[in-house]
């Protein structure tokens, strides 16, 4: 079994800054691409940001030049640096990895529990 380790969220001032990181664990031969949602009250779930296994990165227009993703393959992390934040970034923000279980096995997508990030203005 695979599992998604979410944390680093909280309640933060508008401009201010917060760091997301999502561990996952289990049996994992590879980690392919990874990514952060969000999900706001009343509002579907969104992508934020992925980041392939080859780091190559997407972002929502709403966040570019002010959110980063990465990720540390050795840990099979993945991170999100939050910059500049507004109060319309308020939502829980949900991990998301689609891992590799065995060489040669498929793929399975995995989501995390959910982090809330609050931003007051």
């Amino acid at each position: 079994q695979v599992q998604l380790v979410e944390s680093g969220g909280g309640l933060v001032q508008a401009g201010g800054s917060l760091k997301l990181s999502c561990a996952a664990s289990g049996t994992i031969f590879s980690a392919d691409a990874m990514g952060w949602y969000r999900q706001a009250p009343g509002k579907q779930r969104e992508l934020v940001a992925i980041i392939s296994g080859t780091d190559s990165t997407k972002y929502a227009d709403s966040v570019k030049d002010r959110f980063t993703i990465s990720r540390d393959n050795t840990k099979n992390t993945v991170y999100l640096q939050m910059d500049s934040l507004k109060p319309e970034d308020t939502a829980v923000y949900y991990c998301n990895a689609v891992i590799r279980r065995s060489f040669g096995g498929g793929t399975v997508n995995y989501w995390g529990q959910g982090t809330q990030v609050t931003v007051s203005s």
